[in-house]
């Protein structure tokens, strides 16, 4: 009876209501979707998040520029070269050494030979322990009975040569107390003219000049300085300048030096009328 009732049941149910169970199911699917869709985390929340990152150090390429400015940098310098070493007083040998050097380039081995400056040419060299005055005592003792038969103008018994003309001013203060009567001159370009120069050369007796080799050169070339009475010449050897130079570091002082030499200097050492001291 009760499956008869359920029979009809059935049978009357409109043509739709039979897919009711279906439709329920998919009520409860779209449930599930709904579901789903809440548990799903939103991607503009997961961008939020911070995730840990690896640094890495880019170096910076070099440059030409930079390359360049490392090398100058690294570059050492010939003061810093000089103000470590010990400073050492200059020998008879250093001179002949530099002379073969500078003019190895352009001359034979005969004409170097003949280059040659004689051992005896040479006077006792500066311990770097001497004043001027002292050093100039030391190789020149009777100064004061030369000076006294000097008498020949447009000459000297005695030159030195430096650097400049403020060394040569230092210099010539610091000769007091070797030069005493003695006449002395300066011998440089600074502030004098050549003409004015050669003019004090020929109206009184000069004993004692000092100079630089430039000028000094120019004088002997316009014949206004003549080099054969001269007895004793003194290169101010040891002295540097602020650059921690001596005079035959620059190139220019050391060209004009040589140049004078062979303006007659060598010959006077070889016939042995001439001395030459470093100081």
């Amino acid at each position: 009876m009760a499956d008869d009732l359920g029979d009809e049941w059935w049978e009357n149910q409109p043509a739709g209501a039979a897919s009711s169970p279906e439709a329920s199911d998919g009520e409860g699917g779209g449930d599930t979707e709904m579901t789903q869709k809440e548990t799903v985390p939103d991607p503009a929340l997961s961008k939020k998040t911070k995730q840990p990152k690896e640094c890495f150090l880019i170096q910076p390429k070099e440059t030409n520029k930079d390359a360049t400015k490392t090398r100058k940098r690294r570059k050492k310098k010939i003061t810093d070269i000089l103000a470590k070493s010990e400073p050492k007083p200059g020998t008879p040998e250093d001179l002949q050494k530099l002379m073969k050097d500078y003019y190895s380039s352009n001359r034979s081995v005969i004409e170097l030979e003949e280059l040659n400056i004689p051992d005896s040419c040479f006077l006792k060299s500066n311990d770097l322990t001497h004043s001027l005055s002292s050093y100039l005592k030391e190789i020149c003792p009777k100064w004061v009975k030369l000076r006294k038969s000097h008498s020949e103008k447009k000459s000297v018994l005695m030159l030195i040569i430096c650097s400049s003309a403020i060394r040569a001013l230092e210099l010539i203060r610091s000769v007091t107390a070797f030069r005493g009567d003695s006449k002395v001159m300066k011998l440089f370009a600074k502030h004098i003219k050549v003409q004015e120069q050669v003019k004090l050369l020929e109206k009184r007796v000069v004993h004692l000049g000092v100079g630089t080799p430039g000028r000094i050169k120019e004088l002997v070339k316009q014949g206004g300085l003549n080099l054969n009475p001269l007895k004793f010449l003194v290169f101010d050897w040891n002295w540097r300048d602020q650059k921690l130079r001596r005079m035959m570091d620059i190139p220019e002082i050391r060209k004009e030096v040589f140049e004078l030499l062979e303006m007659g200097v060598l010959n006077l050492c070889k016939s042995e009328s001439l001395k030459l001291g470093l100081f």
